[in-house]
């Protein structure tokens, strides 16, 4: 493959995203389109057997306005049911926890802003502390990635490791540890108090807020009757999971992308034309780094002057 042109390479590597795609959505839409047909049919026939019940009692229609408010409330995290703290959608832990769903681009969808001036702040908001996010998450990486290699270079000092495998075994120890730490205890910890969340959902909820995809079908706390203080110590503790959660796993993928193997690959499909203005400057730096580098010449004797 290393004789094929970049934009051959290029054009592999979009195909075979697209393939990804489609294959995603045909394996989905088998799982999941059968359960979701059966959900339907159940709560079709508990309305059918609802409204002939009661079909006396409720004009035309009554029913169905009445789903559908309940339905629009519902997917802006306000529900109707029971009087528990969860209904408090908008107490400090709960916007804590919305603010740092958008900061970190996890964005739950379990709460929603109804108004027209908290939609344009999310707006503002978000356009404000992504950028301030991201140099955060930079100094962040600048200070703890070298802390972060000197396990790699003491391998190589004491046991004569080669660098590139001692950067493997750092990244392999690094992942593992990330999810040890931040995955599978989290899911085994929301597995033993939240009765109704099997450790499958459970590992489910971590990883996609830890890979910010935070479908927001699963919320811990949400939708239980929970006493107001151990309500807003889970909306706290999500809440600092989710800020160190997602530190860890960037670390981590900086990391991996360091590694030789990985460069090589995202070289694979690097543009192979001429170096470009940045490349041509490090290149002067680095002739200059071993021109200076090189011992003083030793100047020629004098030879006397010819006859």
């Amino acid at each position: 493959m290393g004789c094929l042109r970049p934009w051959a390479r290029f054009a592999l590597l979009t195909v075979a995203h697209l393939l990804a795609l489609g294959l995603g959505a045909v394996v989905l839409q088998a799982l999941e389109g059968p359960p979701a047909l059966q959900v339907q049919a159940r709560l079709r026939a508990e309305l059918t057997t609802f409204q002939a019940e009661h079909g006396a009692c409720l004009p035309p229609g009554a029913l169905e306005e009445l789903l559908g408010a309940a339905l629009v409330a519902q997917a802006h995290g306000v529900s109707s049911l029971g009087n528990g703290s969860e209904a408090r959608n908008w107490d400090l832990p709960s916007a804590l926890l919305f603010t740092a769903s958008i900061l970190t681009t996890t964005g739950y969808g379990h709460t929603a802003p109804l108004s027209a001036g908290g939609k344009a702040f999310c707006v503002v908001y978000a356009a404000l502390g992504l950028p301030a996010s991201l140099a955060l998450v930079a100094a962040l990486r600048h200070c703890l990635l070298p802390v972060l290699s000197r396990p790699g270079a003491w391998a190589v000092a004491h046991w004569q490791l080669a660098p590139a495998r001692a950067a493997l075994l750092q990244a392999a120890g690094l992942g593992l540890l990330v999810a040890g730490v931040f995955v599978l205890l989290p899911a085994l910890v929301l597995w033993g108090v939240q009765g109704d969340c099997s450790l499958l959902e459970a590992l489910y909820f971590c990883f996609g807020s830890l890979s910010t995809i935070g479908l927001g079908d699963l919320l811990p706390g949400h939708g239980h009757h929970l006493h107001p203080a151990l309500y807003s110590l889970g909306r706290l503790a999500l809440l600092g999971y989710l800020l160190l959660g997602l530190l860890a796993m960037l670390l981590t993928v900086e990391t991996f992308s360091e590694l030789p193997q990985v460069r090589a690959l995202v070289r694979f499909f690097e543009s192979s034309g001429p170096p470009t203005a940045d490349d041509q400057s490090s290149i002067v730096l680095q002739d200059e780094l071993a021109l200076s580098t090189l011992p003083p010449a030793t100047p020629a004797p004098e030879q006397a002057p010819a006859c």
